[in-house]
Parts: C-alpha cells; structure tokens; sequence
C-alpha cells in the first residue's frame, strides 16, 4: 500500500512540475530548403499559390505542370504563352511589394537580383521565399530538381532534367570529340551600343563550347564590353546575336551585318551572321536545350541538318 502511494504521489508531482514548465521551443514551421544563394529557409510542402519573380522561373514552373498553382509573375514572364494570363506584380527587378503581399502566396520563387532589396522586405512580411540563381547548365537542372522538391513533383522534374541531358549528351557527342581546328572561332554580341559579348563564366560561353564552337572572348570573363578593333583582329568565323520582339529587336543583328569592318570578317564575307532568339538563350531555363540544338545548327551545319 506504502508503494502504491509513493508512486501515486510521484505521478502527481511529475504531473505539476510539467505543468508550470515552460513550453518546449518550436522552429519555423515547414521544410527546411537551401536556396541556391546558399540561404536557408522554411517552406509549406506541396504550395499552391506560388509567385515567380524571374521568366526563366516561371517557365520552370510552367514546365514543370505547376501553371495552375503559379498566380501571379512578372511583366516579363511571356513563356509559355499561358504565363501572359497570370496576374502580374511589376517588373522584374521592381516587384510590386503590396501587391504580392496582398496574394498571399505560400512560395516565392525569386532570384539573385532581388537579393538585397526585394528578399528581405517580403521575409519581413513572414513569406517563404526561395532564389534561383543557376549559372551553368548543371546548375540549371538542379534548379529544376530543387522546384521540383518544393512542389513535390519530383518525378517530373527528374523527366524534364533527364530530357534536357539527353538531348543535350546527343550535341555533345559530335561535338565532343572536334580539334581545336574544326572549332570555328565564334562572336556572340549581346548588344552593340556599348559592343557587349558574353566572356568565360556565362551560359553563352558554356552554350558555344558545348556547340562546337570558340569564342573568340574566352579570355573575357562575365558579360563584358569589347572592343571593335579586338573583334575585328579575332576574324570570327561565325557571329551571333540575340533577337526578339519589338522594333528595336534586330538592331545588333543589323549592326554585325553592315558594320563595314565586320564585313570584312570570314563570318561578314561568308554570309555566317545569325540572329537567335535572346529569350531561349538568355533565361536560365528549361529552353537552354533549345537554344544548344539551335547554336550547333549555327555553328556546325554540317553536323546537325536534321537536330
């Protein structure tokens, strides 16, 4: 009996100790993701009021059949054509705060340029943002694979990452195995007022290797000026630019055209002047394969008349 009162008297004691203890800590809610800015953030699993800040996350997104959770993106989100009837929140680099406040979403898929201002006024408000901020083709894939894992599509985002290899090992496998020699010497201009070309470190320059080709601002690094003279001393055999949309789409591709002293190139002299289109190769998305089928048909026709 002495027992059985002891240990009733402990249960009670135990019971009243735990009742004046304080609650145990919790941690922020959701599942813990590292973005690709390195930050660390908590996310609902499975969201379905995304924003996208960035085109090239919208066409993840889109991509990846999240279109129906996605509700709003930016002035610039124009692909695929179902994105352009998304509510909108501004401009790419300025957001509307307010207004995406106001949609309440449960996921903001931003991107490296809103790391300083934008990302830290929406986490203020208590909302979930994650960057992407992919800078080669590997990168670009893990970003779908990260999107992927947020949304809990992983089994697509594992389809469309291993199109995207295949399609991307099928180039490569011609163009793999070609002499520095039968790799033509490649211009790619961003602009032509201030000349800008796309140097070591950017997708532009990983695109042209990968597609068989050199470019002749290899020894730059990022997006870069350069001068007239030293594209004209590299005698490119091929030159390349972006185009779109617009009035004032073509104006780089008619500047490579009729610049006399690019006509004097081998590209000029050869007929090898080409546009593309900026957006495919420009968005790190799931387009960059596109853009890789089309610069190997550019720079080795010989190659790839039916890729």
């Amino acid at each position: 009996m002495k027992k059985t009162c002891w240990f009733l008297l402990l249960v009670i004691g135990l019971s009243l100790i735990s009742a004046c203890a304080p609650p145990a800590a919790t941690g922020p809610s959701g599942t813990e993701i590292t973005d690709q800015l390195g930050r660390i953030t908590f996310v609902s699993p499975n969201p379905q009021r995304i924003i996208s800040l960035a085109p090239a996350n919208t066409e993840i997104l889109f991509a990846l059949g999240l279109g129906e959770r996605v509700v709003a993106v930016t002035d610039y989100c124009d692909y695929p054509p179902e994105a352009e009837g998304k509510e909108s929140i501004g401009g790419y680099s300025t957001p509307d705060i307010e207004k995406i406040i106001a949609l309440t979403p449960d996921l903001i898929l931003a991107d490296s340029i809103h790391e300083k201002r934008v990302i830290p006024q929406l986490e203020d408000k208590g909302l979930p943002v994650v960057a992407l901020d992919p800078r080669d083709l590997n990168e670009v894939m893990d970003a779908i694979r990260l999107v992927g894992k947020i949304a809990g599509v992983e089994a697509a985002a594992s389809r469309l990452t291993g199109d995207m290899q295949q399609r991307i090992s099928t180039v490569t496998a011609l163009t793999g195995p070609l002499t520095p020699e039968q790799r033509p010497k490649v211009f790619y201009a961003i602009w032509h007022n201030p000349l800008m070309t796309a140097g070591a470190g950017t997708l532009h320059d990983e695109l042209i290797s990968k597609a068989g080709g050199i470019s002749i601002a290899e020894g730059l690094a990022g997006y870069v000026e350069i001068s007239l003279e030293v594209v004209v001393a590299a005698d490119p055999a091929v030159m390349i630019t972006g185009a779109g949309h617009g009035d004032d789409a073509e104006q780089t591709l008619r500047f490579l055209k009729t610049e006399p002293r690019l006509v004097k190139t081998a590209a000029g002299r050869n007929n090898r002047v080409y546009a593309i289109d900026a957006n495919i190769i420009s968005r790190p998305g799931p387009r960059l394969a596109d853009a890789l089928e089309e610069l190997a048909r550019l720079i080795h026709p010989e190659l790839f008349t039916k890729l």
